[in-house]
């Protein structure tokens, strides 16, 4: 049973709220494919992703990376940190206790400005393992990444929908 959170990406900084009603929805047990008495899954995205700082010395673009296992940000042709400390986005999953899950991430989002600039981010990556499974509480927390692509060395106030799905394996 998937279930998919839309998430708003704002000033290169991703917010998402807590998956409301999941845990008391009692029609949610007798969902289709699930069996009886499981859990069904939800996501909570409490960390924004923050590219910190960053600015473009020409017109010809850049990007720049966070990296979902170390925190780490590095940036590429004609895009340059201007300081600021880097936060991967940071989100937890609740479900059936020790059931293995998979958390699908997008390929690529669009970004747009206000006024018109356009970017994209991609290559998305995640902190956790091939077969990430839920502890015996039911939860699993983990860090996400990505690299923000800027090609017509454009800046401004950037903002995307990031879908991510979880569902049991």
């Amino acid at each position: 049973m998937a279930r998919t959170l839309t998430l708003t990406l704002a000033a290169l900084l991703l917010t998402a709220l807590p998956a409301n009603g999941q845990e008391a929805c009692r029609l949610c047990y007798s969902a289709p494919g699930a069996k009886p008495g499981e859990r069904p899954l939800t996501i909570e995205i409490w960390a924004d992703l923050n590219f910190a700082k960053l600015a473009m010395t020409g017109r010809s673009g850049g990007s720049a990376q966070v990296d979902a296992q170390t925190g780490s940000r590095s940036t590429q042709g004609e895009m340059i940190s201007l300081g600021g400390t880097p936060v991967t986005g940071h989100g937890r999953i609740t479900g059936e206790p020790l059931r293995r899950v998979r958390i699908d991430l997008p390929a690529r989002v669009p970004m747009t400005t206000p006024d018109g600039g356009s970017a994209e981010l991609t290559d998305f990556t995640i902190s956790l393992p091939a077969n990430p499974q839920l502890n015996a509480n039911g939860e699993l927390e983990f860090s996400f990444g990505a690299r923000l692509v800027i090609k017509d060395g454009r800046g401004g106030n950037y903002r995307g929908r990031i879908p991510i799905s979880v569902d049991y394996n």
